[in-house]
């Protein structure tokens, strides 16, 4: 039997009866491939499953139900139940999730970062910004800090970077265009071919999407230590289908969330074990740029984009300076106990 919760067209998900047991059946929308990337997800699917008996699972798609960056559009008419999405790709429609986006945070491993996003996204202002969109925020999807791969002669200065065409969204992209770089926003899915094509010179990912979508099979160098941030990029649920689970269904979802989590950031800490070996076995060159040059980016991309972000927010009438603070004062509590 179909049933449409609270008037939302949320048809995807089906509810059977089998005596006093309600079947559950979400269609979760991702793209690309089965990654690093989307472990948790995966993970979270298979917990659910379990701790139901069976009776709630996920049909997880690889871009089957929408391109990128459109999930959170099918988010809000209800076209599925979950997904992913990055808040780089459409920051209008998630302004305050993007202080996790500005360059220079401080963040130095994937459990700060998870730390610091699921921080923000329990403030009372970015859990209405969102469900303006009929989302809630269930999880993060750590990422480490960014870094680029390009061909040619390696980019070592800010000298370097002037007029670098370079895959960047957000404020990584107004970090590398404060120091004149030429910025471009294609999506992950499309990055391969812009690089291949010469729409870009380099490209910034995280190291499993460099392996994913194959950007490093082109790269000569690697910026090992630029790490001028990331991209946030969370797992959203449909209220509207969250609010119509059974209490079971909804505790066993909730309760995964932290193990899932854990298998991803597990399963990330590999991945990163092996990336110098990968980098060898492609005859990818590992550029180490100077302390002087990481100052001087700081100070031209890092003050001026937090500043221009706060009173941004602020001017919207929203809590810039105090989700700005959040994180950092959540940062440094990680960082005391990891002491």
């Amino acid at each position: 039997m179909k049933t449409i919760l609270r008037g939302a067209a949320v048809a995807a998900i089906s509810f059977a009866f089998v005596g006093e047991a309600l079947a559950t059946e979400w269609n979760v929308s991702l793209w690309g491939k089965r990654r690093a990337f989307t472990e948790h997800v995966e993970k979270l699917a298979e917990l659910v499953s379990e701790k139901t008996g069976g009776e709630f699972t996920m049909n997880i798609s690889y871009g089957g139900l929408s391109k990128n960056k459109e999930n959170l559009d099918g988010i809000s008419i209800g076209a599925f139940e979950m997904a992913q999405f990055c808040a780089g790709y459409h920051p209008d429609k998630n302004r305050l999730i993007t202080v996790l986006e500005l360059p220079f945070l401080g963040v130095e491993n994937l459990d700060q970062e998870v730390a610091v996003s699921h921080a923000v996204y329990g403030h009372p202002a970015v859990a209405d910004e969102m469900a303006q969109w009929n989302a809630k925020l269930l999880m993060t999807s750590p990422m480490p800090q960014y870094n680029i791969v390009g061909t040619g002669e390696p980019r070592e200065t800010l000298a370097d970077f002037e007029g670098m065409r370079v895959r960047a969204t957000g404020g990584l992209g107004r970090a590398f265009e404060a120091v004149g770089a030429v910025p471009t926003s294609v999506t992950a899915t499309e990055a391969y071919q812009a690089m291949e094509s010469g729409v870009v010179d380099t490209v910034a990912f995280a190291q499993h999407a460099h392996l994913s979508f194959g950007t490093i099979n082109q790269a000569t160098w690697w910026t090992a230590n630029l790490n001028p941030g990331t991209v946030n990029c969370p797992v959203v649920v449909n209220i509207d289908a969250y609010e119509g689970l059974s209490d079971e269904h909804r505790a066993a979802l909730d309760a995964s969330v932290d193990e899932a989590i854990a298998h991803y950031l597990s399963n990330y800490g590999e991945l990163l074990k092996k990336w110098d070996g990968i980098l060898e076995e492609k005859g990818v060159t590992k550029v180490m740029i100077s302390d002087s040059e990481l100052d001087a980016f700081r100070a031209k991309a890092a003050d001026p984009s937090r500043e221009a972000w706060i009173a941004d927010m602020e001017a919207q009438g929203l809590p810039g300076q105090e989700l700005f603070d959040l994180v950092q004062s959540t940062l440094a509590e990680k960082k005391a106990m990891s002491n």
